[in-house]
Order: structure tokens, then C-alpha cells, then sequence
């Protein structure tokens, strides 16, 4: 692609990554238009604070524009009006990890971070410690770091990007993370997920492999060593150096806090994070930093302002001694984890756990046998079953009495405000809005 190119037209600009997009390609100087069915707040209004046009609807009368490029986001399938006229005059177009890599990204150190699990905030951790080193990163996250408030910006030589598996384009269907080139690579986790485009886990074991294929011999790998899936990946050819986490041999974080490489103590974690889930998550951020040239004990400095993510275990607030979390947790994994971390934070206090299965895969069908096992820390279960194509209250049903299963959000706050007493921790679970149940059930818990 021609790097001269002045003006982009982003189709599904509104997402978080097309948006991170349209916002460093603002910053490099490009002029940025761009479109999407749905136009609000508060991606729109972040988009239009830049002075980002912003179009509704995907109409072929768009091209009149007559951008240098149109830059595509995978949430464009063939059948778009606009896509389809864009192919019919042959117009120039491109997807928006490849114009990313080739027109941001070449020049760039890039941390790529990749995983099933915790990318947002490993991602975030990453550039947070950057920052705190005074490296002045560039990044786009899948969400907003507290300690930024932005989640995409464009700033020095090091690059931190959320390294999403999920499938690049209706034009290509490999993984997003195979364009970035990253020479610090992290394999964070890797269990199976996306079951819409993935049939097995063995297929998205390749597209780790496709990554790994990529990464600099002058790189670094960065590897959960308690995952038998990132052992295959990397069994599979490896032409990098490898550091594991997670494990006595690698990068290892015990009971106190104490973290160690190759067995030699390295300094204390101190921080409020919760989960064990974010203690590896914080291991695989400083072997990044480190190859980047921080040292450990900044990074560790650099964690202990760590503010997290939006969504990732946030107070929402509390009402008559009532807690309400909002968490993005919706892959079983994750939902054991984040339960488990709740639980060790409040101990008797009981967990109100409020799920609303969400995702693409858990929309099929296929994690729900696991579902009662990941709750297992939880008190009482509550989860909303609208738009399902399975049988939420048959899945959940080895949980008994203490899991109610509703389709209607309204009908579910009112049993989750009843049931709820002063002390208890209620954490709601979701990829998405949830109807805005956070504010909804806030406000209902004042009339306890």
C-alpha cells in the first residue's frame, strides 16, 4: 500500500480496535473518515473529539468521498452496499491490521501480546510499565487502561498491541496477530475459543504457530509454562528465544508475592490486583518489559500503581452494604478465575455471581457443560438466558437451588435485589452492556 496515502475511509470504524485504528492514523496525519451501523456514544464521541467524520450506515454514496483507501474491519461481510461497490470499481482496499502494520507498525519495537485469556490487561500492564520507564509506548488495547484513559495512541519507537486471534478480514482469514510482526511476542494462555470461526483448538494452535513463525531470532517469546497448548505451538518450530512464566524454571511469583527468574529473586509484587490469573498476568508483562530494557524492580515499581482496566473487576458501586462489580469475564476460564479472586479478596462474604453468556461461542452452546464448575466459588448464580440457543437452567442445573435462570433482565434484578443482603459482593460478568444492569440493579438496591 502506498504509504503517501493522505485520506482512509474506515468501514465499522466504531469498534474498539477500528477506532484505536482511526485514532493513530489521526495522529500520523492521515486524513480519517469512516462509517458504521451503529454511531453512538462513546466511541463517537471519542472519534469525533479528534475530528474524525463519522457516517451511519454503510451507503455506497460514501465513495464519493474518494479516499486514498478504504480500510476494512472484520465486522464487513460481502453483501455491504458499500463493500460491494468498493469491489465493483475495483477501488483500492485493505484490511485494518495490514494497513496498521504497513503504514504504523514497520518501524516499530512491537510487544505483541496473545492469549485466550487476559490480553486487555497484560497489554496494558506492558505499556503501563513502558510508560513508568519513560519509554513512551505507543498502544492499542482492546480496552480502556485506567492509567492511560485512552486506549489507542500513537507516541515512540515501542509499539504494545493487543495480539487478537480472532480472523483479520472477510478477505482474510487468518488471525489478526499473524500482520504485526512483533519482536516481543507473548503467549499469554491458550484454551479453545471463538468457536464460530475456530472447529477445534488444534486450528487455533496453527495460527499461534503462524505467529510464533514471525518473531525476530533477535526477539523474544514470552510463554505461560503451564500450558500444554503453547508447548505444541512451540514444539512446532521456534527460531526465537523462549522465556516461561508460570513455572519454577522460567519467571515464577509464590504465595508472598515474591517473584523470581531461573530461581533468583527478583523483588516483591505489591499491588490490590486480585486472582491468580492476574499475578501471571504480571509475570509475563515484566519478562516484556525486561527485553525491552527495564529492568525488573521498575517494573515491579511500575505495577504497584498499576490502575487496571475498565470492566476488569470494576466497583460499580455499593448500596446499604452491597458491592457491585462489573467484570468482562465470559469464557469459563476466566469466570473460574475471577470468582476465585473475588473470593480470596472478601473470604466469608457471600458472592452474588450474575452472568450473561454473551459471546459468540458461548451463544453456541459450546462451554455451557463447563459453566457449573467455573461458579463453584459463587454463593448464589444468576443468569440471564435471553437470546441463547441452548438450555441455560438445564446446564446450570448441577448447581440446584442456588441457580436462578431468567430471560427477562427486569424479572432478574428483582430476585438479584431480593436476594441480596448487606455484605454481599454481587459480581456481574458480561462482554458486553447487559442492558446496563450495573446502573439498574444499583438503583434498586437502594429501595432494600
Amino acid at each position: 500500500m502506498n504509504q503517501r496515502a493522505t485520506h482512509i475511509h474506515i468501514l465499522g470504524i466504531c469498534g474498539t480496535f477500528m477506532g484505536g485504528i482511526a485514532a493513530i492514523a489521526k495522529q500520523a496525519g492521515y486524513r480519517v473518515t469512516g462509517c458504521d451501523a451503529n454511531v453512538y456514544p462513546p466511541m463517537s464521541t471519542q472519534l469525533e473529539a479528534q475530528g474524525i467524520e463519522l457516517i451511519e450506515g454503510f451507503g455506497s454514496e460514501q465513495l464519493e468521498l474518494k479516499p486514498d483507501v478504504f480500510v476494512i474491519g472484520n465486522v464487513v461481510s460481502r453483501g455491504n452496499p458499500l463493500m460491494e461497490e468498493i469491489l465493483n470499481r475495483n477501488l483500492p482496499y485493505i484490511s485494518g491490521p495490514q494497513w496498521l502494520a504497513q503504514n504504523i507498525l514497520h518501524d516499530k519495537w512491537v510487544l505483541g501480546v496473545a492469549g485466550t485469556h487476559g490480553k486487555t490487561t497484560t497489554t496494558s500492564m506492558l505499556a503501563w510499565i513502558l510508560e513508568y520507564a519513560g519509554l513512551n509506548p505507543g498502544f492499542l488495547i482492546g480496552g480502556v487502561p485506567q492509567n492511560f484513559g485512552i486506549s489507542a495512541r500513537l507516541a515512540s519507537s515501542f509499539f504494545v498491541i493487543e495480539a487478537d486471534e480472532y480472523d483479520t478480514a472477510f478477505f482474510d482469514k487468518r488471525s489478526k496477530f499473524v500482520h504485526y510482526h512483533p519482536r516481543t511476542a507473548i503467549l499469554n494462555n491458550l484454551e479453545f475459543d471463538h468457536a464460530d470461526i475456530f472447529p477445534d483448538l488444534a486450528a487455533i494452535e496453527t495460527q499461534f504457530h503462524h505467529l510464533v513463525r514471525t518473531v525476530p531470532g533477535n526477539g523474544l517469546v514470552v510463554s505461560n509454562g503451564r500450558e500444554e497448548s503453547l508447548a505444541r505451538v512451540i514444539k512446532r518450530g521456534c527460531w526465537t528465544p523462549v522465556e516461561q512464566f508460570g513455572n519454577t524454571d522460567g519467571w515464577h511469583i509464590d504465595d508472598n508475592e515474591q517473584v523470581s527468574l531461573n530461581g533468583k529473586a527478583q523483588g516483591t509484587l505489591q499491588w490490590d490486583l486480585m486472582g491468580e490469573h492476574n499475578r501471571m498476568n504480571a509475570l509475563a508483562a515484566l519478562a516484556a518489559a525486561r527485553h525491552a530494557g527495564v529492568p525488573v524492580a521498575q517494573g515491579l515499581a511500575a505495577l504497584a500503581e498499576f490502575k487496571n482496566v475498565k470492566r476488569r473487576m470494576e466497583v460499580r458501586g455499593t448500596v446499604n452494604g452491597i458491592t457491585v462489580y462489573d467484570d468482562f469475564a465470559h469464557h469459563p476460564t476466566a469466570i473460574d478465575t475471577t470468582v476465585a479472586g473475588l473470593r480470596r479478596k472478601v473470604g466469608t462474604a457471600r458472592i452474588l455471581a450474575v452472568l450473561e453468556p454473551r459471546s459468540n461461542t458461548m451463544k453456541l452452546g459450546v462451554m455451557k457443560d463447563a459453566l457449573p464448575a467455573s461458579l463453584k466459588n459463587a454463593d448464589q448464580v444468576f443468569c440471564y438466558s435471553a437470546n441463547l440457543g441452548w438450555d441455560a437452567a438445564a446446564s446450570l442445573a448441577p448447581l440446584g437451588s442456588k441457580a436462578i435462570v431468567k430471560d427477562e433482565l427486569n424479572s432478574l434484578i428483582e430476585d438479584i435485589a431480593t436476594a441480596a443482603k448487606p455484605g454481599d459482593q454481587i459480581l456481574v460478568m458480561s462482554n458486553g452492556g447487559f442492558g446496563g444492569i450495573h446502573e439498574k440493579l444499583l438503583q434498586r438496591l437502594t429501595q432494600n
